[in-house]
């Protein structure tokens, strides 16, 4: 964000919201941007043959002593969260245009 104000020529100082300076500068958020790049990524794992050791990652599921709290956030959830978002499914990463379709997230124009 600190670069986008730079490229304005606005400071903190001048009190105007981010996504005033997004809107004006056409310019998606990161938050979404990520969100893209997780599920760009993991179309990508999923359409790979079953020999790869990324996709045997993917499958592990790991048992075992568990800390106090709240467990911790791990990848996997994360994507699950996103897929939720977006309304796509494991099934669809078969089709890479319709993957790219509905989980790119292009900048706003």
């Amino acid at each position: 964000m600190r670069m986008l104000r730079w490229m304005c020529g606005v400071t903190r100082m001048d009190k105007v919201r981010n996504e005033y300076i997004r809107g004006s500068l056409k310019v998606a958020p990161v938050t979404e941007k990520m969100r893209g790049q997780r599920l760009s990524w993991y179309g990508h794992v999923m359409r790979r043959c079953e020999r790869p050791a990324t996709k045997s990652v993917l499958s592990m599921n790991v048992e075992g002593w568990s800390g106090r709290g709240r467990p911790r956030k791990r990848w996997i959830d994360c994507l699950k969260e996103d897929m939720k978002q977006k309304g796509v499914d494991v099934s669809m990463t078969s089709d890479r245009e319709e993957w790219k379709k509905k989980t790119c997230c292009a900048d706003p124009k």
